[in-house]
């Protein structure tokens, strides 16, 4: 098959939205937003807490935090794998190669990346904002519902941030999931099974979807800074 053929026959799948397409864009979608929504709800207020805390050795976990967020996918899988294997502390709850334990893998690459930007953004609003919220009797962790507020645009960039790479990997999700057909067989593992297989058309509608994705999230980024920069002004 030509290449302006398999083009046409992946607007086809698309546009005739194919049920095992579906299905595999379905899939992926759902382990994405589940993996950064635990990630939010874990990472938002440990990096709120590392922002306004002050404790010994408070620049080697900020360094540590910081040196995650370039965690190699396949490291984290690894990681997830041998927690999940038979022979590893969670062995007997059976997730290995289940959508669960990808979403566990996801979260793992997001939550450094969520509580890394969210500790930054909240201890730049607290210098900015500190004698006026101290005035108040806003101090500590009273003070952190409020600079979560105020820096809502800015923590929605950083989630849209994890979401692009949880999005996007294939070296966790493929260790842990196993890539099972209708099961655990995501956009990002099913594009190099079906390229290494030579079916161009799912492997390119795919693709495509991933990169109108792509698209989204960063004009998603840049319209919540854009709205955030304005708030601030």
């Amino acid at each position: 098959m030509d290449v302006s053929s398999a083009f046409a026959a992946a607007f086809g799948l698309i546009i005739g939205l194919d049920p095992q397409f579906l299905q595999i864009v379905g899939l992926s979608l759902r382990v994405t937003l589940t993996a950064v929504l635990l990630a939010a709800l874990i990472g938002v207020p440990l990096g709120a807490w590392l922002a306004l805390a002050r404790f010994p050795g408070r620049p080697a976990v900020i360094v540590l935090v910081n040196a995650l967020m370039g965690l190699p996918p396949v490291v984290a899988g690894l990681i997830v794998f041998l927690l999940l294997s038979r022979s590893g502390p969670l062995g007997g709850m059976g997730w290995l190669f289940t959508p669960t334990a990808m979403v566990i893998a996801q979260t793992l690459l997001v939550l450094p990346i969520v509580i890394a930007l969210t500790r930054g953004t909240l201890e730049e609003f607290w210098g900015e904002y500190r004698e006026h919220l101290t005035s108040l009797g806003m101090t500590g962790v009273r003070a952190i519902p409020t600079l979560i507020f105020d820096g809502r645009f800015a923590l929605a960039t950083g989630l849209l941030a994890g979401f692009g790479r949880a999005s996007a990997e294939v070296g966790a999700v493929l260790i842990v999931g196993g890539n099972i057909a209708g099961y655990t067989r995501t956009m990002t593992t099913s594009i190099a099974l079906e390229t290494s297989k030579g079916d161009l058309p799912l492997a390119l509608g795919l693709g495509l979807v991933l990169i109108i994705l792509t698209l989204t999230i960063n004009a998603a980024a840049y319209g919540a800074s854009r709205i955030g920069s304005r708030f601030a002004g």
